[in-house]
């Protein structure tokens, strides 16, 4: 039997550190939720969870950087959950790839608004706010510049990664949210601008072009025929567009060049755009999480298209590649060749293109500073042969379609200023997300961005307010962990086998479902807490029995004497300031009276327990319980009405215009 309580008072970083996959999330999905529910066989209601915040699921399941994983608990002890192939195990039951699609939304529609927005771009950022929009009522429309919707995931990465068949069935599902028209092959610039789009009547828009422009690297040769961004490469592979490439391929990989460009953006729209706009500055692990598929997917892509050798040239030495070791090892198991610790010096050819690439031994990537700052060896160089070379440096937006009287403002490296809580431009009604606000974003963050740009758009236009979700509190009876938990082993996702992986063939394999339920198992049940202040409807009190220490497999529970406590000014006054929040902890104790009277102390160290219930189950009088924390959207308040908002709010987004 479960016992519920809503609106419990809890400290709001005391609940964040115990839903830790849940807050690296962008999209707060809530993983250790789903990764339970695979466990116990119920794979709809964890579908609901995985795809609930995520428009994206399918295709995050499987190509998310997974930011998630590296928060999981269970890392610390061994390795963490596979908590994106897991996902990919539901959406292939549930998803709209599947034979059995749920839709998550039904029921949740709401009724249609008098207002149309206009999205440029049908990528993460562009879906995801149409998804978001279209459930909210809005009339939306998507303008691409591309025969095809998705924007990176089509056009960037390769099919051995991401099938087609998953981004359209994923781009058909969401244009069935609601009213959503998308119109290919309309770019902006050429066929529209964004003050054309606002005096054709669209009450808002969205920019979200990301980033398709490849950045340059300024050494001798690089006009040489067989010299290639790439940007352009995988466009022209992943559009089936025809691509000469040699036999002997180099890639050169940039993480930290593009993470040193990104920075540098990030702080000049600072500079340029102080009013409402604070410094965003790119997360390195996302950047060169970017810059490591954009290697790793150039470098296979060379090889399936014939090259005999692929070599990629990087500055960072082994240790420091911002590829994943598992990227690692499969790339060179595929036969790319690595040349950690080497800086591109000079392209060597002639007439007919290419014959090698110059490089230098790199002595340091970063300064004393911590700025990138290359440094090499003197007379240290080397040429390695070849007749193609493809530069994969980063990747930055495409912005030239704006104009003055758009009144969008770009700082000179080429990124959108925007509100960062809300994402609008300099100019009212005019959102910006993703790669090109940002610089490189991983595409969970995208996904991120256009749900926080649906938002902003919906509080623009509505005064909406999103309050945060509201705190349901479940105390569980007779919680329990399997026994062997800590015992339980990572199953990594499936591979083909070498010998199978050619052309578009996709290279990760599903699990099946014995595997998958073996691997949710491991979960550490992270919103599920032990709980020092018995039940509220019957009341207890600790006996100071020592039991639950005694009984404790991880030894994460002490009980001390009070006075080895000393407690400074500013603690007690956090106390008295929290007194709703910490009254039980207190335990009758007024917080003025710590460090003058005697008593005793429960520690537990939260970072060691494992959620096993045994201090629950061994405590004589019931003082312990298992509590479970669920997060449940709250709905926007401060609407104003559809049947008053026709005449005054659209005088008055007129007068903003």
């Amino acid at each position: 039997m479960l016992k519920r309580f809503e609106n419990k008072a809890v400290d709001a970083g005391w609940l964040n550190s115990n839903f830790p996959c849940m807050m690296a999330c962008p999209a707060h999905t809530n993983a250790g939720r789903y990764v339970a529910l695979i466990a116990e066989g119920n794979y709809e209601e964890a579908y609901r969870y995985a795809r609930g915040p995520n428009p994206l699921a399918s295709v995050c399941g499987r190509v998310c950087a997974h930011p998630c994983e590296t928060a999981c608990r269970r890392g610390a002890i061994d390795r963490p959950i596979s908590i994106r192939a897991l996902k990919r195990f539901l959406t292939e039951r549930h998803g709209p790839e599947s034979r059995r699609p749920v839709d998550v939304n039904a029921g949740c529609r709401q009724n249609k608004l008098p207002f149309k927005i206009a999205i440029v771009g049908a990528g993460p950022v562009g879906l995801s706010a149409a998804h978001d929009l279209a459930v909210m009522g809005y009339s939306v429309t998507i303008f691409e510049a591309a025969p095809v919707a998705g924007g990176m995931l089509h056009l960037g990465l390769p099919e051995y990664r991401l099938p087609r068949s998953v981004i359209q069935a994923q781009v058909r599902e969401i244009l069935a949210t609601g009213d959503i028209t998308l119109k290919l092959n309309h770019a902006a610039g050429r066929d529209f601008t964004i003050a054309g789009l606002r005096s054709q009547g669209f009450d808002a828009v969205l920019v979200a072009v990301g980033a398709h422009r490849s950045r340059d690297l300024s050494i001798p040769g690089v006009d040489l025929d067989g010299v290639h961004k790439g940007i352009d490469f995988l466009l022209n592979v992943n559009l089936g567009y025809q691509f000469t490439i040699g036999k002997k391929v180099i890639v050169i990989g940039g993480g930290n060049v593009a993470m040193d460009v990104a920075r540098s953006a990030a702080r000049e729209v600072v500079r340029q755009h102080t009013a409402g706009v604070q410094e965003q500055e790119p997360l390195e692990e996302n950047v060169n999480a970017v810059a490591a598929k954009e290697m790793m997917d150039i470098s296979l892509s060379a090889l399936r298209l014939g090259a005999s050798e692929v070599h990629l040239v990087c500055l960072e030495n082994r240790a420091e590649m911002p590829a994943s070791d598992e990227e690692i090892a499969e790339a060179e198991e595929e036969g790319i060749i690595l040349h950690p610790g080497l800086g591109p010096k000079r392209i060597i050819g002639g007439p007919g293109g290419v014959t090698a690439l110059e490089v230098l031994k790199t002595k340091q990537v970063f300064d004393a500073d911590g700025r990138f700052n290359p440094a090499f060896y003197e007379n240290s160089e080397l040429q390695l042969e070849c007749d193609t070379i493809i530069m994969a440096i980063g990747q930055a937006p495409r912005l030239d379609f704006l104009r003055p009287e758009d009144g969008v403002e770009i700082s000179r490296r080429g990124l959108i200023a925007v509100e960062p809580r809300t994402l609008m431009t300099t100019a009212p009604g005019v959102f910006a997300g993703g790669d090109c606000a940002f610089g490189p974003r991983l595409i969970i963050d995208s996904v991120a961005d256009g749900k926080r740009a649906a938002m902003g758009i919906d509080e623009y236009l509505r005064g909406a307010s999103h309050p945060e979700p509201t705190i349901e509190v479940e105390i569980l009876q007779r919680h329990s962990m399997p026994l062997n938990l800590l015992d339980l082993v990572r199953k990594d996702p499936p591979l083909l086998p070498l010998d199978r992986r050619t052309g578009v063939t996709e290279v990760e394999v599903v699990y099946d479902e014995e595997t998958a339920r073996a691997e949710a198992q491991r979960c550490l049940h992270c919103w599920v807490n032990t709980i020092f202040e018995g039940s509220p409807l019957d009341g207890s009190q600790c006996i100071l029995c020592g039991g639950c220490v005694d009984v404790c497999p991880e030894d994460c529970l002490e009980l001390v004497s009070l006075d080895r406590f000393d407690f400074a000014p500013a603690v007690v006054e956090k106390l008295v300031a929290n007194e709703q929040l910490l009254n039980v902890e207190l335990d009758d104790v007024r917080a003025e009276e710590l460090g003058t009277i005697s008593g005793s102390v429960m520690l537990k160290d939260e970072t060691r327990c494992i959620r096993c219930g045994l201090c629950a189950a061994r405590c004589p009088v019931g003082t312990i319980t298992m509590e479970s924390y669920n997060l449940i959207p709250a709905e926007p308040t401060g609407l104003i009405s559809t049947e008053s908002i026709e005449a005054p709010l659209r005088a008055t987004l007129a007068d903003r215009k």
